[in-house]
């Protein structure tokens, strides 16, 4: 049956308030939902979840960020999140899971910006955006009737975290989800931490693939003024007293390893060709002493 002109226009209007409404998802045309997790690609994991997404928005677009974390490495997780979520649009939809908790008494949340959402455990894992974003609001994700029934106690990423982002991405408000609340639970020593006059405290938040060390330094706390009079990061009795601004650029130092600020705004440990982290034996979480030369 044909419509008037005007009906289609009003439902147009109609359509274009709802999406003016949706706090977590302004941006008009094909909701975006990113996945990152430490699920791997070898089981059905990533799959069941694209798969409930879709069931319930076929019309959703999801993106992988990566499914290669490792296990249980929220900080890791952090800070990957943190790195990419801001390349994407306005409205786009975040959901991580690193869930160690998964099953227990941890909430599931759901947190909006002014342009983006994010979706996943109380853990943690969305604490860079927490320390970096202004004005975000938390709510504890409680109304099971978004879940996927029956719920399964292992697989929340499935059940829950992935069917809240599908209804997000079709209009319905984070209100809905539960209460909203403050107490969100935030990784300690997510900033390097003051010692003394010329010494910090840091530490190793993520290594990549290519070994890369990545610290939760920024140019806050090391200025090129420092560097020109010397500095020195010291981990696991090593000292790196060499700064690179790129991988390969050539040096009188006899020692391989070398600072260099990476994409993300974080300085880095690197090594050109060869893995930091193995020459360290150096992880997620290990700590880094700074001094600086006066």
């Amino acid at each position: 049956m044909k419509t008037r002109r005007g009906d289609t226009e009003t439902r147009r209007r109609g359509e274009e308030i709802l999406h003016r409404n949706v706090s977590a998802s302004p941006r008009l045309g094909v909701p975006l939902i990113t996945l990152l997790t430490d699920f791997g690609t070898a089981d059905y994991f990533v799959g069941a979840m694209k798969g409930v997404i879709l069931s319930i928005n076929p019309d959703a677009h999801v993106i992988d960020i990566t499914h290669e974390i490792p296990p249980q490495d929220i900080l890791s997780g952090a800070f990957t999140l943190s790195a990419a979520y801001k390349n994407f649009p306005e409205g786009t939809i975040h959901v991580a899971v690193v869930d160690p908790g998964v099953g227990s008494h941890r909430r599931a949340i759901v947190a909006t910006t002014h342009n983006q959402c994010f979706v996943g455990p109380d853990n943690g894992l969305l604490s860079f955006i927490f320390e970096e974003e202004k004005d975000v609001r938390v709510f504890h994700a409680t109304n099971e009737d978004y879940f996927q029934k029956p719920l399964s106690n292992t697989f929340h990423g499935r059940d829950i975290f992935a069917p809240l982002a599908a209804a997000l991405s079709k209009g319905v408000h984070t209100e809905n989800f539960g209460v909203e609340i403050t107490d969100y639970i935030r990784l300690p020593n997510l900033k390097p931490n003051f010692i003394r006059e010329g010494q910090l405290e840091a530490s190793i938040i993520h290594v990549d693939r290519f070994g890369n060390c990545v610290t939760n330094l920024t140019r806050r706390e090391i200025t090129d003024e420092m560097i020109a009079r010397g500095l020195t990061l010291t981990i696991n009795g090593r000292k790196i007293t060499s700064f690179r601004r790129f991988f390969a650029e050539e040096s009188d130092a006899s020692d391989n390893l070398f600072a260099i600020w990476g994409s993300a705004g974080y300085l880095e440990i690197a090594s050109n060709r060869s893995s930091a982290a193995e020459m360290l034996d150096a992880r997620t979480g290990n700590q880094i002493l700074v001094m600086s030369d006066e």
